[in-house]
């Protein structure tokens, strides 16, 4: 009687195998297409508020530099001072 059953079984268990794989290939499309937006908002997201502050601040502190060359380079030197302070040896 268990012989019986088994093909039977194994049948039944084989076609519920294929229903999870084409159930884990909807889910993994899914997957696809929410990572692939993340990816594409996180992308837009960096552009727009990390690269371009940076671009903002680094163009205002080239400005400022060019009209007041003598404040720049007491804030290099300044600067230079305290990091070489806490680097050395």
């Amino acid at each position: 009687m268990n012989e019986a059953t088994t093909p039977q079984t194994q049948a039944g268990f084989a076609s519920s195998t294929a229903n999870m794989n084409g159930m884990s290939d909807q889910a993994r499309d899914a997957a696809d297409r929410v990572a692939n937006g993340a990816m594409e908002f996180s992308r837009d997201a960096a552009q727009h508020y990390v690269k371009e502050p940076a671009q903002d601040l680094f163009a205002l502190a080239k400005a400022y530099a060019k009209d007041h060359p003598d404040v720049a380079a007491c804030w290099a030197f300044g600067l230079g001072v305290m990091v070489g302070w806490k680097l050395k040896p």
